[in-house]
């Protein structure tokens, strides 16, 4: 099964912007981002494997699969230039894909992303991974966002609907565990990306964490290479696409006017 993806806009008119989700969600969670953006701008807006109407597609697994599969779909889409941004996951999926074809990615954008830092808070995706209820998964985004946040219950509905399916939930299952490595010491850590690598990159880089981060910490946007743009947002925890659309939208917009 191919990757199932959210388009608009003119494909004519620049380079796509590629949107990749964080683990648990879709492409539904780009909506009010999508709605922000210039009206004729391509954008696409992934399922990851294994999310929503991708869910037996391949490439189910970890970030550097998931990789895999998205540029296999473009390539499929013949799509050789293109923007990249990715929430978590879909961060470490999206840093994994400028690592990898550098020459097809005119900039990227991660907002709190996977693999900068071996820290994770594995039991709180945990309890988001297996929530089976409004009441469960309510009580798990809450850790997941800004100490203050409004958590809509539109958006729980969203989350709930997308892993209706049992298959889904045995998805969320293979990806939960395929995100960590085990320490010799017995500790669940995520695996980390190569910094020598992401230095060299030429294109523009741009990292984003809430500091109200509970899931990954906000010292992992600490010390990075000198070519990558720091973002600290106040007041926001890790879920930056639900909780700080307008300023998801005004980077995403630097990035892709800066090629047009």
């Amino acid at each position: 099964m191919t990757l199932s993806a959210v388009t608009a806009g003119d494909f004519d008119v620049a380079a796509p912007l590629v949107l990749l989700h964080g683990f648990g969600g879709g492409a539904f969670v780009w909506r009010e981002v999508m709605a922000g953006l210039p009206e004729d701008y391509p954008v696409i807006a992934y399922d990851l494997p294994g999310h929503g109407l991708s869910l037996h597609a391949e490439g189910i697994g970890g970030a550097g699969r998931m990789a895999k599969a998205i540029i296999a779909d473009l390539e499929s889409r013949g799509i050789r230039q293109f923007h990249l941004a990715g929430h978590s996951l879909g961060g470490a999926a999206s840093a994994i894909l400028a690592l990898k074809s550098p020459e097809r990615v005119q900039s990227v954008t991660l907002f709190a992303p996977g693999g900068f830092g071996p820290s994770i808070n594995h039991r709180a995706l945990a309890h988001y991974a297996f929530a089976d209820t409004v009441e469960e998964l309510r009580r798990a985004v809450e850790v997941m966002m800004g100490f203050n946040a409004n958590i809509p219950d539109a958006m729980v509905a969203d989350m709930l609907a997308a892993r209706g399916d049992p298959a889904a939930r045995e998805a969320l299952a293979r990806i939960f565990e395929a995100m960590f490595v085990v320490s010799s010491s017995g500790e669940r850590l995520q695996g980390t990306l190569p910094m020598e690598g992401l230095a060299v990159l030429s294109m523009p880089q741009v990292v984003v964490w809430g500091e109200e981060d509970c899931i990954l910490p906000l010292s992992q946007s600490e010390g990075l290479p000198a070519n990558i743009v720091v973002h600290r947002i106040p007041k926001a925890g890790h879920m930056l696409v639900d909780e700080c659309p307008e300023w998801v939208i005004e980077l995403l917009r630097s990035a892709i006017m800066r090629s047009r």
